[in-house]
């Protein structure tokens, strides 16, 4: 039996593959404040439906799957650690100057945003290495040990140490770990080298000091996690999602927190990827996971699922950079608990302030006093206020009504159903734009791939969104209501490489690049041996970051094999490069010779022969029956409202109608067309 526990800004997902290969949902309300005893109240509701103690389910359990934002929220809230920066003398202001970049790069009245470490807090040390990884200058010993003392008395939490070309030669940055486990031994550190080899001097350098800054307080909560789940009769493995779309365990997370910043949406385009491939043969999909908060969209291309380094928490250049790759997901603030608001202007706006979990929708009864999307849709007949998490929560219909007629319908002179559709057309505009964000402005067409809806709240205004995009047709997996938990457990355990060695075709370095390949395929293979010893099997994927020659920025291009030993390995890439180079930008340059600046190496461990596909017996059926519903282009019109489990694979519902479980709402407007496939899957014609 495994477990896979997703975290989100208002529920937290449970998704319990049984030993039989079949799969059980549940869902239950996250608690900001511990959310360790949401994933603990999860375990409790699965329990209490499987029919024994909590304890007796979780003793069964092997491996666990936890999916959390308590990174994230960190450091956006700036929650992390009190952080110290030390690099090469003269280079102080790295975190200061950034890369120059400006979103509005004629609007002088924005602030230079503040380095992610202050500068009183950044140390410069005596010391030089040239880029061959030559010593200018040895590193002088005693200004470290100054610098440890003033650490000390400033109490500093956590220590980044990011120094020139420490990628060509590691020695002076090994020399400063050695004091620090001398005469520093309780703070935790971070050092570039080791975590994000990689060119760029400020890439790597936020990279370190956020890494560093998580330490104390992810350390605390991976231990409470384990603990607590020990505690509670769990005696498996404990893993945690990472950015990557992969899972380490969850004491390697402890120390390297910065891999799983982006844990919980970065599994979304993993399930999205595999239901869109069975249900509906298309390698390009969009994946849309929508939860209370956010409405996270993904894509998959031919079958590939897009990273990039170029990952901000916050906006472009003035947020904070991560530097290493994440899976390519964009968010805005549009989900279930998204709150409608007018502005002096008499403008409708939806989000990106949400009402989360506490206090929640109006609906909810726990004092939320400002419309939701949920609201409105309970407005407009598509959610049953009898039957919201299959009846074990009662919706307030009357207290969301006078939310919607006071803060919206009257401001803008409409009726109430008017507004509650024009918050859902509103969030639905967000959403699209989003979506557009990620797929048209890098030459994806929406009219070409499918539309994979997710989270519990996908379904309330998917169709919408699939048609004003033109999508060809909307998937809702069977288990799509908690997507990012499914693709939890398609997941691999997984640890990515990197290497910096600068290569170029127009005098390509044979012996050096293959030095750098098999090095980084060995540490895959001694991954494979040791964490993913008792995996199905492993792979190891090689990548290049290259560009062509005077280009500022790179891309990242698989290899075909593990090898650029030969001239036809090499031909091969190149041929390759010109073609990712077209697709994402329109055009290639043949004539250019190309540079590879970076190499990664990626091993995955499956920990399952086939990935989980269908809800077990949990699933509830019953008989069709009818509610007036309102739709912007009919008014108020009667609907068929089938449970889930009543429709057989190939019969066909015509909207307008509503189909519904314990978890989710999917609303087919009228002049789609939904159909169950034999997977379970949900496919709508739009």
């Amino acid at each position: 039996m495994r477990f896979a526990v997703d975290t989100g800004g208002t529920f937290t997902d449970l998704v319990v593959e049984n030993d039989d290969g079949s799969c059980s949902m549940f869902k239950a309300r996250t608690t900001p404040e511990d959310p360790v005893a949401g994933v603990l109240d999860a375990l409790g509701v699965a329990a209490e439906a499987f029919g024994m103690p909590r304890e007796e389910l979780l003793s069964r359990g092997g491996i666990l799957i936890h999916g959390t934002t308590h990174a994230i929220n960190a450091i956006i809230t700036g929650r992390t650690a009190k952080t110290a920066f030390i690099t090469t003398e003269g280079h102080g202001d790295m975190l200061v100057l950034r890369e120059g970049g400006r979103a509005d790069t004629f609007n002088f009245t924005q602030k230079f945003p503040e380095p992610y470490v202050p500068r009183r807090l950044t140390f410069e040390v005596p010391e030089r290495i040239y880029a061959d990884g030559s010593i200018i200058k040895p590193l002088e010993t005693d200004a470290v040990l100054a610098i440890i003392e003033a650490l000390k008395e400033k109490q500093v939490e956590a220590v980044g140490v990011c120094l020139l070309w420490s990628i060509a030669n590691s020695d002076h940055e090994e020399q400063i770990a050695a004091l620090f486990e001398e005469h520093l031994p309780d703070v935790p550190y971070t050092l570039s080298h080791r975590l994000n080899p990689a060119i760029r001097e400020f890439r790597r350098a936020s990279s370190v000091v956020v890494d560093a800054s998580l330490k104390p307080m992810m350390g605390r909560y991976m231990r409470s996690l384990e603990g607590r789940l020990r505690d509670a009769g769990f005696n498996g493995r404990t893993l945690v999602l990472t950015s990557q779309a992969g899972v380490i365990d969850a004491a390697d997370a402890a120390e390297s927190p910065i891999h799983i910043v982006n844990s919980g949406p970065s599994m979304a385009p993993v399930a999205g990827r595999f239901f869109a491939g069975q249900d509906s043969g298309i390698s390009d999909a969009i994946i849309a996971d929508t939860g209370g908060t956010t409405y996270d969209v993904s894509i998959v291309r031919k079958g590939r699922i897009p990273t990039s380094r170029e990952t901000w928490i916050g906006p472009r250049y003035r947020g904070v950079m991560i530097g290493l790759p994440w899976i390519d997901v964009r968010s805005v603030g549009a989900g279930g608990g998204s709150i409608a608001w007018i502005d002096s202007g008499g403008l409708l706006h939806v989000g990106p302030q949400s009402a989360g979990s506490d206090p929640g929708p109006v609906a909810y009864g726990r004092g939320g006093t400002q419309p939701t999307v949920t609201d409105a849709s309970l407005m407009l007949g598509h959610i049953d206020p009898d039957f919201f998490l299959g009846g074990s929560m009662s919706l307030d219909l009357d207290a969301a009504e006078n939310a919607i007629r006071t803060v919206v319908a009257e401001p803008l002179g409409l009726d109430v159903a008017s507004a509650s559709d024009a918050i859902i057309t509103i969030a639905t505009e967000s959403m699209v734009q989003a979506i557009n964000d990620i797929t048209v402005n890098q030459g994806i067409d929406p009219q070409e791939v499918v539309l994979v809806g997710g989270g519990g709240a996908a379904g309330l205004n998917s169709v919408r969104i699939a048609r004003r995009l033109g999508c060809r047709q909307l998937i809702i997996p069977e288990v799509g209501a908690a997507l990012s938990a499914a693709g939890a457990l398609m997941s691999d355990l997984k640890a990515e490489y990197y290497g910096a060695f600068f290569a170029t075709t127009a005098d390509f370095d044979h012996e050096g690049s293959q030095r750098v390949l098999d090095g980084l395929g060995e540490r895959c293979r001694e991954f494979a041996e040791g964490p993913g010893a008792n995996s199905f099997g492993s792979r190891t994927e090689f990548r290049v970051s290259a560009r062509y020659a005077t280009q500022v920025w790179d891309i990242e291009v698989p290899l075909r094999g593990n090898s650029l030993a030969t001239q036809a390995d090499v031909d091969g890439f190149i041929e390759d490069f010109h073609a990712a180079h077209k697709a994402l930008f329109s055009f290639a340059d043949p004539a250019s010779p190309i540079e590879i600046i970076g190499w990664t190496a990626q091993v995955s461990c499956s920990f399952s022969e086939t990935p989980a596909l269908r809800l077990s017996s949990n699933e509830e059926s019953g008989e069709p029956r009818a509610r007036k519903t309102y739709f912007g282009d009919t008014g108020w019109i009667e609907s068929k409202v089938f449970p889930f489990g009543y429709i057989e694979p190939g019969v066909e519902i015509e909207g307008p109608a509503i189909i519904e479980n314990s978890f989710t709402t999917i609303v087919v407007d009228p002049g789609a067309v939904a159909r169950r496939k034999p997977s379970g899957t949900l496919v709508i014609d739009v």
